[in-house]
């Protein structure tokens, strides 16, 4: 008896041991994903919503393990982490430059192989991995003897059919969503679901199943029971990578430094609530793109059926989803989400999503986790990743795998592969087949140049079979040393498809000769205004000078302010090549040292240009305005205009803070710039004044109209005569920049009125949705645990709380602007759209930071092809008034400024719906080429994506540029703020740079 009872409590002892092992195991584990839900979280999950689940096809019984799961789907069994064990071969080199330094320790430079799958460093046992048979392989497929694995086994499931995918979507079993990873960890991604209200995580490389950064994917929920338990504060996660990367921003100012067109405004805008760079803000990695002009890699609307393990397509226009739902994978300028969309099945995919949110909502700790069961649109991003070759440990593998002398005679043999280590850790290392290198580097990696390795590459992914945890690709592009600039410099072009070649002569032909003037013809067709004091406020070398102003007083005591805008339109004709072109490059790029314009020279720096001292066309807004701010009039047409002065930004605010004695002899000795025409300093001084005084009115109205705005400094690289930073500073923007911008917002407001009004389906508009609830939610209880109080029940409110907290932190600004920067991170990019895709949602049309129902982009035709499209359907409803007034005639004069129906103050909604209006309005559109609302989606869509890219590049080059500036200083003594702290890394906010380093 005693025996039994000591070997009982020695196994019971054992059994604890074990036990304690077990549990520290457990807790190791849970530091890198957090544990499953215990079996009381999970009962009650069931009892409450078993119903919920079995609606949206969750399955509901809770004891279903990790395991289990995925043998339902083919997948290798991995830990509880759904990963499997490391092998002691591990392809981690890291390239050797980094303009942006990863975070904490993880994401693809963890990865490694085993002979199961792929997994962290810091996972624990692993489980065996089941193959699975019938695997069709590429025959130049990646050699199990060269990476160190068995490569009979699949690494990923198959994915579905077509077909499959297709009738999921309409019943509301799978989602199509865009494709995220954490640049901080690539075994994380997230897909927005439209209408739930957090993100779907997407752990481990086996779920993301050959998904990439910026594909279309369908997803498969989890079962409840694999949901994951939320990270942070009050179980809130850091979200989305898109939430981590830029995308915490709105919308940054177009304001390049020194040489860009950049405008140091908004330039109408606005739409970052002027935010900047944010420091502690987890910017992605450099996106790069090429010197030359390619076009861009829109990929068809299409399923990638598993069956097909050679990479082929099958095309399929989706259940009626736009090809404009395909937005940048590196940011998306357009909402994350992806609007659900079927034909049978609308209300099962609609009750799906409302059943899911209910689930949700019971449970906020938790957060939905996914699989993907199908890429449905291959990103962009596939057709050229940039990296560095991993020289060094194919030189280690030969070495130590070829002790043959045979073999070594052919170093390069028909089966080798060589790995691709990508500069941005979002994407997975690719693997290269040697014998397709290019001749060059086949014959440098011959004779043993390891400083290939050095040289910047852009590769295009090729295939990504089921028994390969790696895709294949081939070389595209060899940029040069990655460590000097102009190879960095190339990359980011290319990444971001940007075209920098030269425009073709097809193009050009469509522009007049460099000796055009305003022909009479035109003069007599339009209002004439060159005996107005107008003039241009501009960067000091800016060329495209798209945008002007003036301004009267009228006898009532009103002024009426003039914006006047370069007329690209009358250049710029439809289903021309020179349109085409425009489209094609959508916006202008600029680079600090460089500007790739969207239009040639000649019509952007000269004949579009409102340069002063000759005639030029434009499309002008003349709005009578009071003192209280508001426009009680207005005048919207064609005009002549002939500016008298090129005012920079500097002398502008010279003129607001008095710094000249203006009465003075050598006061035009100072550096001011001529004027032309019979108008004088005084007639431009006295303009000056008057529009800094309403403009000052209206930016008073606009904030307590409810606008938000958020300002941090602007680092400004100081150049040489030889083009190197040789230092920085930080720029804050000034009167004479809100001066302009004020009228630069107004005209867009105004614009986006008229057109919305008359053209109601097709208006192209700009959204800027309202901010992340769960990061502002986030964001008030880090000040509320700081003891800074913060309303944000709307962006008014927003903005006097951060005013007060101004007031309150006015003895340390540096503190203040950390808390802008983390105040940017709720907020969402501003869009393109067409109004008819949301013509029943018309509140979602507005504009959160500005506070207003409707706005679009009017002002900067010269660099932006939606303003063009603005203008075109603008004079649309300019031509369709005057038609509608002649046929009632009432219009007896053509330049008469008195009867407007759809373009005044008060629009005639009876007049626009009569049978003549609808008539005049069609006619009108037809003659101005107003696009069809469904080409107005995909031109939308498109320029999305453009405006990010181009705005990826300027933010890469600043970076870069920083870089260089402090490789060349080697070392920097400056003040910095510690942000946080980890085991692995150090945040800090360096002031000088307004940037943050981790």
């Amino acid at each position: 008896m005693k025996a039994t009872v000591e070997g009982s409590m020695a196994e019971r002892f054992d059994d604890g041991e074990k036990e304690k092992k077990k549990k520290r195991r457990s807790n190791r584990r849970s530091k890198q994903n957090p544990p499953s839900p215990s079996a009381s979280e999970v009962n009650e999950a069931h009892e409450v919503l078993s119903e919920s689940l079995e609606k949206i096809g969750i399955a509901t019984n809770t004891t279903t393990s990790l395991s289990s799961s995925l043998k339902q789907v083919n997948i290798c069994s991995p830990n509880e982490q759904g990963l499997s064990k490391a092998s002691n071969v591990a392809f981690v080199s890291m390239p050797p430059m980094h303009i942006n330094e990863q975070g904490e320790t993880g994401g693809l430079q963890n990865i490694q192989i085993s002979g199961g799958g792929i997994d962290s460093k810091s996972v624990s046992e692993p489980t065996g991995c089941r193959g699975s048979s019938g695997t069709n392989r590429n025959k130049d497929s990646v050699p199990c003897s060269q990476i160190g694995f068995c490569a009979q086994r699949n690494y990923f499931s198959p994915h579905w059919s077509v077909e499959a995918v297709e009738k999921a979507l309409e019943k509301g079993n799978v989602f199509k969503a865009l494709f995220h990873v954490n640049a901080h960890n690539r075994l994380e991604a997230y897909c927005k679901i439209d209408g739930l209200p957090i993100d779907v995580l997407v752990g481990g490389i086996p779920a993301q199943n050959r998904a990439v950064e910026g594909d279309i994917v369908a997803i498969k929920i989890d079962p409840f029971s694999l949901w994951t338990k939320m990270k942070g504060p009050n179980g809130n996660c850091n979200n989305t990578a898109t939430l981590e990367g830029c995308n915490l921003l709105t919308e940054d100012n177009e304001v390049s430094g020194n040489i860009c067109k950049g405008k140091g405004k908004l330039d109408a805008d606005y739409e970052s609530a002027h935010c900047r760079s944010s420091p502690g803000q987890n910017k992605e990695d450099i996106d790069q793109n090429s010197n030359s002009c390619r076009s861009y890699p829109f990929p068809e609307r299409r399923i990638v059926s598993g069956d097909n393990t050679q990479g082929s397509t099958n095309h399929l226009d989706l259940l009626g989803m736009a090809s404009h739902d395909s937005i940048d994978g590196n940011l998306c300028a357009a909402p994350d989400s992806l609007k659900i969309n079927s034909c049978g099945g609308q209300s099962e995919v609609v009750s799906a999503v409302e059943n899911m949110c209910s689930l949700v909502n019971s449970f906020p700790y938790k957060r939905p986790t996914a699989r993907v069961v199908a890429i449905i649109e291959r990103s962009p991003h596939r057709e050229g990743i940039v990296g560095h070759l991993n020289v060094k440990q194919w030189v280690s593998f030969r070495d130590i795998n070829n002790k043959d002398a045979k073999k070594n005679k052919n170093l390069v043999s028909e089966h080798e592969y060589i790995q691709l280590t990508p500069t941005n850790p979002k994407f997975p290392n690719l693997m290269l087949l040697v014998r397709k290198l290019p001749k060059y580097i086949k014959k440098r990696l011959k004779s043993g140049d390891v400083t290939v390795g050095m040289d910047l590459v852009a590769a295009h992914i090729d295939d990504w079979v089921e028994d390969n945890p790696f895709p294949e690709a081939h070389i595209l592009h060899v940029f040069g040393r990655g460590g000097e600039v102009q190879p960095q410099l190339d990359a980011i072009l290319f990444q971001n498809a940007i075209c920098s070649s030269e425009f073709s002569p097809e193009p050009l032909s469509y522009l007049p000769d460099v000796s055009w003037e305003v022909p009479q013809k035109e003069i007599q067709s339009r209002i004439d205004l060159r005996n107005l004091c107008i003039f241009t406020i501009d960067p000091s070398p800016a060329t495209d000078l798209d945008d002007a102003l003036s301004i009267e007083k009228l006898p009532n005591g009103n002024y009426r302010v003039g914006v006047h805008i370069a007329d690209v339109s009358y250049f710029v004709l439809p289903d021309t090549a020179l349109d085409s072109e425009a489209h094609f490059r959508s916006a202008s790029v600029y680079m600090l040292q460089k500007k790739l314009p969207m239009l040639p020279a000649l019509l952007s720096e000269n004949i579009g240009s409102l340069r002063p001292g000759v005639d030029r066309l434009a499309v002008s807004m003349l709005l009578d305005i009071n003192l209280a701010g508001d426009v009680v009039d207005r005048w919207i047409g064609r005009t002549v205009m002939h500016s008298c002065c090129k005012l920079s930004y500097e002398r502008v605010q010279d003129i607001i803070d008095r710094a000249f004695d203006f009465e003075s002899s050598n006061f035009f000795e100072d550096g001011f710039p001529k004027v032309h025409g019979h108008f004088g300093w005084p007639d431009i001084i006295t303009s000056l004044k008057g529009l800094y005084e309403i403009s000052n009115v209206l930016k008073s109205k606009r904030f307590t109209d409810g606008a938000l705005g958020l300002e941090n400094p602007k680092v400004v690289i100081l150049f040489d005569e030889n083009g190197i930073p040789y230092d920085s500073m930080l720029s804050e923007r000034k009167e004479s920049n809100f001066l302009v911008e004020e009228y630069m917002l107004l005209a867009n407001r105004t614009a986006a009125e008229v057109i919305c009004r008359a053209y109601p389906d097709g208006a192209l508009l700009r959204r800027h949705p309202e901010p992340n609830m769960r990061k502002l939610r986030e964001f008030i209880a880090f000040c509320q645990k700081h003891g800074l109080e913060l309303d944000t029940s709307s962006s008014g409110q927003f903005h006097w709380s951060l005013e007060q907290i101004r007031e309150k932190l006015k003895g340390d600004p540096v503190l203040y602007d950390i808390l802008i920067s983390y105040a940017t991170r709720p907020m969402q990019l501003a869009s393109y759209f067409c109004s008819g895709d949301l013509k029943d949602n018309e509140h979602e049309w507005g504009h959160y930071a500005l506070a207003v129902p409707f706005y679009t982009h009017f002002t900067s035709p010269l660099r932006r092809y939606p303003d063009i499209v603005v203008h075109r359907t603008l004079l649309a409803v300019i031509e369709a008034e005057k038609l509608y007034l002649k046929h009632q005639k009432v219009l007896q004069d053509y330049n008469e400024m008195e009867k407007r129906c759809f373009t005044g103050i008060n629009f005639d909604k009876t007049a626009a719906e009569s049978m003549e209006g609808k008539e005049a309005l069609s006619a009108a559109a037809v003659k101005h080429s107003v696009p069809s609302a469904e080409t107005l989606a995909d031109i939308a869509a498109y320029c999305n994506e453009r405006k990010l890219a181009s705005r990826n590049v300027k933010d890469a080059c600043d970076r870069l540029y920083i870089w260089f500036l402090l490789k060349k200083k080697e070392v920097l003594l400056s003040e910095a703020r510690i942000l946080g702290l980890g085991p692995r890394f150090m945040s800090i906010y360096v002031q000088k740079l307004a940037v943050s380093s981790f």
